[in-house]
C-alpha cells in the first residue's frame, strides 16, 4: 500500500554545489571578456604644424674625445667649444643627449655634463642602451 502522508526528502545539497561551482566559472571569466566597439574618430585641423624640438646629440668616445655632428674636441677643450656652439640654440628649449663609452672614467662624462649645464641648457640626459 502507499502512504500519502510520507513526505519526501529532498536532498538540494548537489543543487547548491553545482551552482556555486558555476558562479565561481562566472566570477573568473567575467573580468577576462574584453567589449570591444567599433568607434570613428573626427578628423581634426591639420592647419596648425607641430615645431620639432632642437636636439644636440654629444657621443664621448674611449680616447676622451667629444663629437658634435661632425665636429671633434678633446675633453679639456670642449667648454670653450661647446659655448660658441650653444650660442645657436635655444637654450630652454633644446634637448642635449649625451652618448658616453661605458668604459670612461665617471668624472670625464660628469665634466662634459657639467659643461653643458654651465652653457645654459636645462634639458640635459644621459643616453644608455636600456
Amino acid at each position: 500500500m502507499f502512504d500519502w502522508d510520507e513526505t519526501p526528502d529532498l536532498n538540494i545539497t548537489p543543487l547548491v554545489d553545482i551552482m556555486l561551482v558555476l558562479l565561481a566559472i562566472l566570477m573568473v571569466t567575467t573580468p577576462a571578456v574584453v567589449y570591444e566597439e567599433k568607434i570613428t574618430l573626427p578628423d581634426g585641423t591639420k592647419s596648425q604644424v607641430i615645431q620639432r624640438v632642437p636636439e644636440i646629440e654629444l657621443r664621448i668616445t674611449k680616447d676622451r674625445r667629444v663629437y658634435f655632428k661632425r665636429d671633434s674636441f678633446s675633453i679639456s677643450e670642449f667648454p670653450d667649444n661647446f659655448v660658441l656652439i650653444s650660442q645657436k640654440f635655444s637654450l630652454d628649449k633644446t634637448v642635449v643627449y649625451i652618448k658616453a663609452d661605458e668604459s670612461l672614467q665617471y668624472k670625464d662624462v660628469m665634466f662634459v655634463l657639467k659643461s653643458v649645464k654651465e652653457a645654459g641648457f636645462t634639458k640635459v640626459s644621459l643616453e644608455t642602451n636600456g
